[in-house]
């Protein structure tokens, strides 16, 4: 019996079918139809929206501070040479001025002391013996949000964790943004292929996983009872790391969503990566950005951070027109040589520039009634402002997205002539983690929000 018009948007689901005496056709998903569940019970909206995600873009040791400025106006923010790139997103995006963490302040390792509680405010230890930061807000968030998803996290790089000693502290500290307990960073991914597996699932590597970790539990389970109480601290450390692995082995062999938002790639739209890192830096960085809208899209994660390159980089941008003869390091360690001072502006604009890029992609992606980059929320940032004075007292920061329609974007929002409880990054930190579900009382220094988020 055919409806009347008037009763079609009650009795179609969004899931809705074109049917004939030849066959049946599904309809595209229609948000704006009611949806219901598989006994036709209509339910609430809520579940068919996009998932809000969040992501951290890091670039190391500072700006150029002359050239690192926004301003408003008339027909949108204006923008210093350095944030240049980011013109044609100026309308996404939101200029954090002000904002640091007292404890890297405090810290005399100029570099070491004041990189690996970027994203946790919290004291870095000093101690050889004692490798020791504060678990940071985005394994909170993995903690809590990872369980919906088959990876908790993505925790990406283009330069390698280094283990040498820097200043008679570890290279970890250098080489890691992501930790999951205060002695343990989060292990950094740079092969692209790698990270495709990992996003895409590579049911033969589960399976050899899952053979592994069963073999590597039996040993620690006999270990045990041979081991002082000290070193059983550590074991146990060690194995909720496995724990970790055993529960993303699990959800990704199943997925859950029967009714609601969906994502909007169910399958790779790029190629599997080569196995080998990419030589040339300009594509390491581009693919291995691809890869968190791959994981956003197909929703395997929504917990995302990338290194472009470690603290006390060694990277080389000979690859820039005009940067020629200096690593990385020794162009932000410029002494305020002019020369060094404009090829420290390049590398900071191309820095922009990957950010821009990785807006650019997320805008391009509609998931209905937003694009994936209004539902996301990505901070670009660096642990120091001034590099050549290692200035830790004012973050460069960029927040871009619309979190889901949590966040007013196109302003700048300057704390520097607040109080300091004010200007705690932390307080934006937990901000980030109320728009993404997860409420603290208080993280890292701090028990408040950011005023005028």
């Amino acid at each position: 019996m055919q409806l009347p018009p008037t009763h079609w948007s009650e009795a179609l689901s969004r899931r809705a079918f074109l049917r004939s005496t030849g066959g049946t056709l599904a309809l595209p998903w229609l948000a704006s139809l009611p949806q219901r569940t598989a006994y036709g019970k209509r339910v609430s909206d809520t579940p068919a929206k996009p998932p809000r995600r969040f992501g951290c873009v890091y670039f190391s040791n500072g700006v150029e501070p002359e050239h690192w400025w926004a301003k408003p106006s008339r027909g949108g923010m204006q923008f210093g040479r350095a944030l240049q790139p980011l013109l044609p997103y100026r309308d996404d995006l939101c200029i954090l001025e002000g904002l640091f963490n007292a404890q890297s302040v405090a810290n005399p390792s100029a570099h070491l002391g004041r990189m690996p509680n970027l994203l946790s405010g919290a004291w870095v230890s000093l101690d050889q013996d004692d490798l020791r930061v504060g678990r940071t807000m985005d394994q909170v968030l993995a903690q809590r949000v990872g369980k919906q998803t088959a990876l908790p996290s993505l925790v990406l790089g283009v330069e390698p964790t280094e283990l040498r000693l820097e200043d008679g502290l570890s290279m970890l500290y250098g080489s890691c943004i992501s930790w999951s307990s205060p002695t343990r960073p989060a292990t950094k991914e740079i092969y692209p292929a790698r990270a495709f597996d990992a996003i895409v699932g590579n049911r033969r590597q589960a399976g050899l996983d899952r053979t592994i970790l069963d073999q590597v539990l039996a040993d620690a389970k006999s270990l045990r009872p041979k081991l002082a109480a000290r070193d059983r601290v550590k074991l146990d450390e060690y194995l909720e790391s496995i724990r970790d692995i055993e529960r993303r082995i699990d959800r990704a062999a199943k997925e859950d969503r029967l009714e609601g938002w969906k994502p909007t790639l169910t399958k790779a739209d790029m190629p599997r990566p080569a196995d080998e890192i990419p030589q040339n830096v300009p594509d390491h960085m581009r693919l291995i950005l691809d890869l968190i809208v791959l994981a956003f899209r197909m929703d395997r994660t929504r917990i995302a951070t990338c290194m472009l390159n470690n603290d006390l980089s060694q990277m080389n941008f000979g690859f820039l027109e005009g940067v020629q003869g200096s690593l990385h390091l020794d162009l932000t360690h410029n002494g305020r040589d002019p020369v060094r001072e404009a090829m420290y502006l390049k590398t900071n604009q191309f820095h922009v520039a990957q950010f821009a890029y990785l807006l650019r992609r997320l805008k391009e992606i509609d998931e209905g009634d937003q694009t994936l980059l209004d539902s996301s929320l990505l901070l670009f940032c660096s642990n120091l402002f001034d590099g050549d004075k290692h200035q830790a007292d004012r973050m460069p920061m960029v927040l871009a997205g619309g979190g889901g329609g949590s966040l007013t974007p196109g302003r700048l929002l300057d704390y520097r002539d607040r109080p300091v409880a004010d200007r705690r990054a932390c307080n934006l930190y937990l901000s980030l983690m109320d728009r993404m579900g997860v409420v603290l009382p208080q993280f890292g220094d701090s028990d408040r929000r950011l005023a005028n988020l």
